[in-house]
């Protein structure tokens, strides 16, 4: 029986961190035991142009902790208007190490994102030439669609055509959900990974509508039914190397998600690695977390890996309720939930 579990530091590949006041929660959330953290675009004013990233993350780096030396990784912001030489910018620049594609209206802040995907081809013809990586928020829009077939289509749809067009092209399949999903990365070829969040592991959409509708589950991509939460499982905790972490923590005030139109996302940083010990430990493969966690991630993103170590002790304790936030509270994924692993700090 494993009580103690000593890590290569590990690295969260997808993240919103907002701006301004949030940053005061949000960055040291992130830096309490990440070594890096790739930060979405998806501002009110979105990160379009590398001007933007490296003025998002000056600001983000004045909130980092004092002696931190945690560092955040940027990300492009992909619109109908981006341009081949915001490509060879980005490339150059040394610190934006990805460029994400929203559909318009997936999810929060992407009424600006792409509206005709094909019309990016030379982008990502450019973006495939710098090998500059690719990240997708894998979902089709359209109201004739069912929300939770959103991904699958997007994959026959879309992602096939692609691959195909762009095979070495690196992509990243954001925030996996489905069976559909993981089989297609699978099969796929090196140049395709896709990162995994701790509530699309230990939740699937029971847990977000029997009962009453949890609002503070609600995230998009939307929780899938059990037989998909099994899937992502097998993948996360199977030791293949095309799958990493990924939180998607996304930090809403406890009113806008309790609201009339509440909110997607969930805020799993005050827990974010215990979460996904919680899963490794439950499937028996306590040994597969550092790859997972910590070595997936960063030979994808061609980076070296982190020089420090962190160390996972098994003992109890309980999620916060809540936590201030903004002059509000967040209400963490897993609220109150008794863990029982947990990282040991300095």
């Amino acid at each position: 029986m494993i009580n103690q579990l000593t890590l290569i530091q590990p690295d969260d590949w997808h993240v919103h961190l907002r701006d301004n006041e949030a940053l005061d929660v949000t960055v040291p959330a992130a830096a309490r035991y990440f070594g890096r953290s790739i930060v979405m675009p998806n501002l009110k004013m979105p990160v379009r142009k590398v001007t933007d990233a490296s003025r998002y993350r000056q600001r983000i780096l004045q909130h980092r902790p004092k002696g931190s030396k945690w560092l955040p990784l940027m990300v492009l912001y992909l619109t109908d208007d981006t341009s081949k030489e915001d490509i060879f910018e980005a490339k150059k620049s040394g610190f934006v190490h990805a460029v994400k594609y929203y559909p318009a209206g997936a999810t929060t802040n992407s009424a600006n994102g792409v509206s005709q995907l094909t019309r990016l081809d030379p982008i990502f013809d450019a973006m495939q030439n710098s090998d500059l990586v690719l990240q997708i928020h894998g979902e089709v829009t359209d109201e004739n669609t069912d929300i939770f077939d959103r991904e699958s289509v997007f994959i026959d749809r879309h992602l096939r055509r692609i691959k195909e067009q762009f095979p070495e092209l690196r992509i990243v399949l954001e925030h996996i959900t489905t069976a559909q999903a993981v089989q297609y990365v699978e099969e796929n070829d090196r140049y395709l990974s896709a990162t995994i969040t701790p509530q699309h592991l230990l939740y699937n959409r029971n847990h977000m509508l029997v009962g009453g509708i949890q609002p503070h589950l609600y995230c998009l991509p939307i929780l899938k039914r059990d037989t998909h939460q099994k899937a992502l499982v097998k993948a996360a905790t199977g030791g293949s190397k095309k799958f990493f972490l990924g939180t998607d923590s996304a930090p809403h005030a406890m009113e806008a998600k309790e609201s009339a139109c509440g909110c997607a996302g969930c805020f799993s940083h005050p827990a974010a690695l215990e979460l996904y010990a919680e899963v490794f430990d439950q499937a028996d493969v306590m040994h597969h977390l550092e790859a997972f966690s910590s070595i997936n991630g960063a030979q994808f993103y061609q980076l070296p890996l982190n020089e420090s170590q962190i160390t996972l002790v098994k003992e109890s304790w309980t999620v916060p309720h809540e936590i201030p936030y903004c002059g509000s509270k967040i209400v963490p994924l897993a609220a109150g939930t008794k863990l029982n692993w947990k990282v040991k700090l300095p």
